[in-house]
């Protein structure tokens, strides 16, 4: 069924097309070629149809496309760049500057449109420059908020690395001092007047010279394996 109502369109498309060559044809034999007492050469009619249907096609074609023309995807300078190349074949429009600027702004992308038509802009400069610059700070604004959504996971991951760092030295010095059992002792009260620690009545291993870390008298506290 579509396909047959397809058929009958372009027929009907066809028959309109060579209806209208036939009146332009018969109107150019009256007033060029004395109603064909001048010979016409086929180079001559081949040219004169050419000019007058093929470059007409195009600029029907081309008008439409600037009447169907929208931003899409584009910047707004590349969207002014083809409004107003294909404005010229539209001078019904285009001659009227705030009809044209209307058209302009109603083709911005929704972002964009719905903040420059509440504003009465009477040319396109006008027009152009806003959404120019309200592109602009569009841009900025996804950007900061991009850069923002990635900062709190960065200070997180410093944070659990510095917790990692800083607790890692607690269990080492738990575990040294648990070797130690004269500190550890519950019940010592009384400090060593020589090295400060509660070791009770045992011997001061300052006194005795040796290692203030494990109680050896091989080396010093500096070279204690231990630490």
């Amino acid at each position: 069924m579509q396909t047959q109502a397809h058929t009958q369109a372009a027929l009907q498309a066809q028959l309109e097309a060579q209806e209208r060559a036939d009146v332009w044809w018969s109107s150019l034999l009256r007033t060029r070629f004395e109603d064909g007492a001048v010979d016409v050469a086929w180079d001559a009619f081949v040219r004169l149809f050419r000019d007058k249907f093929v470059l007409e096609h195009i600029h029907d074609k081309m008008e439409q496309e600037f009447l169907s023309l929208t931003q899409g995807s584009i910047t707004v300078l590349e969207y002014e760049a083809r409004f107003s190349e294909l404005s010229k074949y539209a001078p019904h429009i285009v001659e009227d500057e705030r009809r044209k600027t209307k058209k302009f702004v109603m083709g911005l992308k929704p972002s964009l449109r719905t903040r420059l038509v509440a504003f009465d802009h009477r040319t396109l400069d006008e027009a152009l420059s806003a959404a120019y610059r309200q592109e602009g700070e569009m841009e900025q604004y996804l950007e900061e908020k991009k850069a923002s959504q990635k900062r709190p996971a960065a200070t997180f991951q410093r944070q659990d690395k510095k917790k990692t760092v800083y607790q890692t030295p607690q269990r080492s010095v738990t575990v040294s001092n648990s070797q130690v059992p004269s500190v550890r002792s519950p019940g010592v009260k009384k400090e060593c007047p020589h090295c400060g620690k509660t070791h009770g009545g045992s011997e001061c291993w300052l006194v005795a010279g040796r290692c203030l870390k494990c109680g050896s008298s091989d080396h010093k506290i500096k070279d204690c394996p231990r630490l």
